[in-house]
């Protein structure tokens, strides 16, 4: 009598540790996985802050461009002021001529 409540205890012993094991493996497996998605999520997230990146430089370059575009401009206005100063003279002096 005694060894058979023995050997049912142990069996049943045998079942809980079995189903712990599995549980364990299974957890392990999950984890394992949850660690891949994070290093591809990582991986993606250091790849977009690289383009972010990149794009922070063709920024700067872009304005860099717009001011010298401004500055360019802002020449030629004055220049053609000038042009315009001087066309002026000559008709003054054109018109003072035919008078």
């Amino acid at each position: 009598m005694i060894s058979a409540e023995v050997e049912v205890k142990i069996n049943s012993l045998e079942s809980i540790v079995e189903q712990i094991g599995e549980a364990i493996l299974s957890t392990t497996e999950t984890i394992e996985r949850l660690a891949e998605r994070l290093d591809t999520l990582s991986i993606q997230v250091e790849a977009q802050g690289n383009q972010v990146q990149q794009q922070g430089y063709q920024i700067v370059a872009l304005c860099d461009a717009v001011q010298t575009l401004a500055e360019s401009q802002h020449d030629s206005l004055q220049k053609l002021n000038q042009l315009t100063q001087t066309i002026d003279q000559f008709l003054s002096l054109i018109q003072a001529l035919d008078d």
